[in-house]
């Protein structure tokens, strides 16, 4: 526990140092940033889990998750993402060609699936930044998902009784998974709160408490989601890059599910405005 909320102390302050100092005047360095976190969780699936440790094909798919966020915040276009899925996809093909069989297609499918589908939900990020105004926006996916994580930590330790998901994560509770839902919605509207007497933002309090409700359901879902996948290949965690939480995937696991439905969610139902 210790060592967990020594890594908090240091990484929040760090991320918003990235997030209001870094990023207003080198907005290159969010993408750095996302890129590299999301090379580090593709490498940490493939590798960590003995899924696929082919050094090519591996390789093509860490390079991709770099390259994601990159085109999401300076360009976004189309022909250039179907020129680097294309020329992705065309080399899969050829390493499972030249492999005779023994490269087989749950590999490339689940190399793709990861290169693809965690810079793009991360990149979540990036894309609010591009937001007219995103100061207040850029961060409630760590708002929902951190803290939803935080108050099922210490719900499941003071009430937690009747197992969630025991085959997947023993320690998980139902009791835990209420407190961080209920938790993540009190978060949202204090921040909300926060927002509107502090720094004079007008704030739906209503749509806040959905973005916590949903949000929390969507962050223990990416929870589980990564927990079945260290279940199903017999680890206990992804990497030891964070003390007490674990590799990329431990920590930004429930961010990955989370952000992109907290952006989906500041389209249809905004609710901070000027």
């Amino acid at each position: 526990m210790g060592k967990r909320i020594m890594v908090a102390v240091i990484f929040i302050p760090l991320l918003l140092l990235l997030f209001y100092w870094a990023a207003p005047a080198w907005p290159w360095t969010l993408c750095v940033v996302f890129a590299g976190l999301s090379m580090l969780a593709v490498h940490e699936a493939l590798w960590s889990t003995g899924f696929l440790k082919h050094p090519r094909v591996s390789g093509y798919s860490i390079v991709m998750a770099g390259l994601i966020p990159f085109w999401v915040y300076y360009s976004g276009e189309l022909m250039p993402a179907l020129l680097g899925l294309y020329v992705y996809v065309v080399l899969l093909f050829c390493e499972a060609i030249g492999s005779h069989k023994r490269l087989g297609l749950e590999k490339l499918g689940g190399a793709f699936l990861l290169a693809v589908a965690v810079p793009f939900f991360l990149s979540a990020f990036l894309r609010i930044r591009q937001m007219e105004h995103w100061q207040p926006l850029i961060i409630l996916p760590l708002v929902v998902a951190f803290l939803s994580d935080a108050f099922a930590l210490f719900a499941g330790m003071a009430f937690g009784r009747h197992k969630l998901a025991p085959e997947l994560s023993p320690k998980k509770t139902w009791e835990g998974a209420v407190g961080g839902f209920a938790g993540a919605i009190l978060s949202t509207v204090v921040y909300g709160l926060v927002l509107h007497f502090v720094f004079q933002y007008e704030a739906d309090y209503l749509r806040l408490a959905l973005y916590g409700a949903l949000g929390s359901v969507a962050s223990q879902l990416g929870d589980l989601s990564f927990s079945y996948i260290k279940r199903e290949y017999g680890i206990k965690d992804f990497g030891n890059i964070f003390p007490g939480h674990g590799g990329v995937l431990d920590r930004f696991d429930s961010v990955i599910f989370c952000a992109p439905l907290i952006e989906l969610m500041i389209h249809v139902l905004p609710a901070v405005g000027v």
